[in-house]
């Protein structure tokens, strides 16, 4: 242990979750942090990619969240830009007002650290078609589908509703009693089976109450309703709305890596630490304590032992408790040892201008939709992003189409293992082939790799409960964000994790079930959190 007044937590990972950590930490305590990154840059699966003056955003991040505490911890880091449009309420810090007649807040042609905001549009490309996302039931989707589709769309729900499979057991059970099994196979099925490159039927329903958690038809017929007596305000916390259905959310100018290169800055500037390129090797424990980890430079290959009062992972589980010394009792680790990760390769392409456009193909007219949903069987591409509209200045030439073709494998895969030039090709030719683009005006592209995007919900993740009985019998160990945990959380999650790790430190409870309590439940941030009601945003 470090001396008392030298209070130390050493926090693997420098994603949102381990920088909310370290940043919380020293808002609220003397304990001092030291974040260990392994890889080059900050944020984890949130940061921004550079590519000569062109940004990246892995995955696609929308600043959004139904928790008032991450809405604010985000505005306090990045205030929200000025509006003119005398239509728009916003949260600013905390508080909703009307921006009317002047504008209020920064301006983002004169300044860098600020929050857009940025309307959300997202569709499905399916049978060379698009299709709102989520699936409106209007006139044009109708239309598109066919009568003798709708018609057994609408008798597939009534089936699903009057015998519902019970218990759910697999996220198919999951999606088929919501939807119906004609309309989760014609707009679910394929892209969640790229996604984790198994049958939804062997993967596990709670995946669907953690990602889609209350929507369902009646909840699409209701927004639908809602939308015919649209307001010209609105709230951009939406605080009614379900999360897959909010029309606007919050976006940092120059992507997500922005926010947690700032917060990055601020915990350094605070007395706090954050190396890269340091790889945890050893985990050393003794009896329910972790006393150091032995650490690697993977730019030098020097090792060194970095002792702690606290230590706060949000490296992967598996990777976690196959560097615990000694080793974990057998049927833990045979746990740990089957979890399974998908891994997400993105492919960046420059083009002069899109093959479809909004009702003038081959005009060259960008279109809206911040991201796309490939539903299409005979293509592997799975979503298909638009940096364009996550932000203008995530492009260098206003002029071109800066586009993100997102692609889900698994490491040492046939995806996975093609060259760059390889991965580029078959990416161009998959999107040329749907007749998105004409393969002609692609002008640049940049690969980019990402391992263990997507912690699965199958292999031995029935069983995780054992495992974290084990883990969390480490009094001074907390496992936080999407890896940490082996849940597929998302930013505002991961940070509400972090928090609830924080608390406890600076609390002296060595209780974890607070941790794994957030985003168990679909009305974990739609009613309340337990932080709500006490926590400020801190002092950015």
């Amino acid at each position: 242990m470090t001396n008392q007044q030298q209070r130390q937590a050493v926090i693997i990972g420098a994603g949102p979750a381990g920088l909310t950590a370290a940043y919380e930490l020293l808002q609220r305590s003397d304990i001092t942090p030291v974040v260990l990154e392994a890889s080059d840059q900050v944020g984890g699966l949130a940061r921004t990619v550079n590519y000569k003056g062109n940004r990246i955003d892995l995955g696609g991040h929308r600043f959004f969240s139904k928790s008032d505490w991450v809405m604010d911890w985000w505005t306090a880091i990045l205030p929200i830009e000025a509006r003119h449009d005398g239509e728009q309420i916003v949260s600013y810090q905390g508080k909703s007002r009307q921006v009317e007649g002047d504008a209020q807040g920064p301006d983002p042609e004169s300044q860098d650290n600020i929050m857009l905001v940025r309307n959300r549009r997202s569709r499905i490309y399916f049978r060379r078609q698009f299709f709102d996302y989520p699936i409106k039931l209007s006139v044009d989707t109708l239309m598109k589908m066919g009568l003798v589709n709708t018609i057994l769309t609408g008798f597939s729900f009534i089936k699903a509703q009057l015998t519902p499979v019970r218990p759910e057991k697999s996220l198919e059970d999951f999606f088929v009693n919501r939807f119906g099994r004609h309309l989760y196979q014609t707009f679910f099925q394929s892209y969640t089976e790229k996604v984790w490159g198994v049958p939804c039927s062997v993967i596990d329903a709670s995946w669907g109450a953690q990602r889609v958690k209350g929507l369902d038809v009646t909840k699409l017929i209701k927004h639908a309703l809602s939308k015919l007596m649209v307001k010209k305000t609105e709230d951009v916390k939406q605080k009614d709305t379900e999360v897959s259905l909010i029309e606007r959310f919050l976006y940092p100018k120059h992507g997500p890596g922005q926010l947690w290169e700032y917060v990055t800055d601020k915990v350094t500037q605070a007395g706090g630490s954050v190396t890269m390129h340091r790889e945890v090797q050893k985990i050393l424990t003794a009896g329910n304590n972790v006393e150091a980890l032995v650490v690697k430079d993977t730019k030098t290959g020097q090792e060194e032992t970095i002792k702690g009062d606290y230590f706060i992972s949000s490296m992967p589980v598996r990777d976690l408790m196959q560097a615990m010394s000694p080793p974990p009792p057998a049927n833990v680790m045979e746990i740990a040892n089957g979890l399974i990760y998908r891994d997400f390769i993105t492919v960046g392409l420059l083009i002069d201008k899109l093959k479809v456009a909004e009702g003038h193909p081959q005009s060259g007219q960008l279109i809206k939709d911040n991201w796309i949903y490939i539903q299409e069987p005979d293509v592997a591409l799975g979503r298909l992003q638009l940096f364009n509209n996550w932000s203008p200045y995530l492009v260098s030439d206003p002029n071109k189409v800066w586009l993100g073709l997102e692609y889900f494998c698994t490491e040492g895969d046939e995806l996975w293992t093609k060259s760059d030039k390889e991965m580029e090709s078959f990416a161009i030719d998959e999107l040329d082939k749907i007749g998105i683009i004409d393969k002609a005006g692609v002008l640049d592209y940049t690969v980019i790799h990402a391992k263990k995007a997507y912690p699965a919900y199958f292999g031995t993740y029935d069983r995780f409960d054992e495992l974290r009985h084990y883990l969390d019998s480490f009094t001074n160990l907390f496992l936080i964000g999407r890896n940490g945990m082996h849940r597929y959380n998302n930013q505002d999650h991961s940070m509400l994790t972090a928090l609830a790790a924080v608390e406890n430190i600076v609390g002296g409870v060595t209780t974890k079930d607070n941790i794994w309590e957030v985003n168990t439940e679909a009305e974990y941030h739609e009613e309340k959190t337990a932080s709500d009601s006490k926590v400020s945003a801190g002092k950015a």
